[in-house]
């Protein structure tokens, strides 16, 4: 099983924990890592059925994932209307142009094995606009951003061990030219990503500070409103459920949370000796699970033959 490890990779990080060294991090991440081109792929597959059957449920989900960066960024400009230069020239020039091309990859993959392309939700939400509101009162700007580093973190680490593992998948099933000339550069961006969250986290509360009432509210916040990347609904909890049990990151569950909780276990609940996970994140993915198996369930039963009288 793919073993995922706490650091950014090989990505490298700024020596000082300071918004000029992050801002040096990004331009140098964004001249290192330009959007991957379409045409630079080999999207040969062997047995597309095969491909369909074992994946196309993760390719499904991932690629409308990454392709939902257009209201990502929308989100943004309403929950954060006063964010740092950095941070917007992070999430509108680096991040965004690379997860859109991102899901353009992963869709053309899809398609190639006979699927339809992925359905995205490009409207932003009535909750998010009623939260950017809340950007305005006082010591909140600080709250909001740290949540968005946050799940930033989650997210990306979420993305490195799907990524990690459909890699695998897909050299066990032969299929080395998307593995290698798709999921593989796409994976190589990522820890980029998670490095921007993290460092951005730790500025701001290590070295820019916040006060004790901003932490405790972050933490009733974050356990509040996590969920897992892209999900909004129930139907999309056991979508999520069905990527992992494919990627059988359901074996593996404790240490999949352990990896996803990095950031906000060392910032939020570093006072908590001994947490492994935060529960919030454990429970998700839990729930996630149940309710993909027990969707399978439903189909199942509806297509079993009705016992009939004789």
């Amino acid at each position: 099983m793919t073993q995922v490890h706490d650091r950014a990779d090989e990505t490298a990080v700024p020596e000082r924990l300071s918004q000029e060294g992050l801002r040096r991090f990004v331009e140098r991440f964004a001249a290192e890592h330009p959007p991957l081109s379409l045409d630079a792929a080999d999207l040969r597959i062997n047995n597309p059925d095969l491909v369909r059957r074992r994946y196309g449920g993760v390719f499904d989900y991932l690629s409308r994932v990454e392709l939902e960066v257009e209201r990502n960024v929308l989100e943004l400009r309403a929950l954060m209307p006063d964010a740092t230069d950095t941070d917007r020239f992070f999430y509108e020039d680096v991040w965004s142009p690379q997860e859109l091309q991102h899901g353009i990859l992963l869709d053309a993959v899809q398609q190639g094995f006979g699927m339809m392309p992925a359905a995205t939700n490009l409207e932003l939400s009535a909750k998010m606009r009623a939260v950017g509101v809340l950007s305005h009162l006082p010591g909140m700007p600080g709250v909001i951003r740290l949540l968005y580093y946050l799940t930033g973190a989650a997210t990306e680490r979420s993305a490195v061990i799907a990524y990690s593992r459909l890699i695998d998948g897909l050299r066990d099933l032969g299929e080395h030219a998307i593995a290698e000339t798709v999921i593989a550069p796409i994976k190589r961006q990522e820890p980029g990503h998670f490095a921007f969250y993290r460092l951005s986290a730790e500025i701001l509360v290590r070295t820019e500070g916040l006060t004790d009432w901003q932490l405790h509210l972050a933490r009733v916040l974050r356990r509040r409103s996590f969920s897992l990347v892209g999900v909004n609904n129930r139907r999309q909890a056991a979508d999520f459920g069905d990527v992992a049990r494919a990627l059988d990151l359901d074996l593996d569950l404790l240490e999949v949370a352990r990896q996803i909780s990095l950031v906000e276990r060392e910032l939020l609940w570093a006072q908590e000796q001994g947490l492994k996970v935060p529960g919030y994140i454990l429970t998700a993915l839990q729930e996630a699970i149940a309710l993909s198996l027990a969707r399978d369930t439903q189909l199942e039963e509806e297509a079993a033959p009705t016992a009939t009288s004789p």
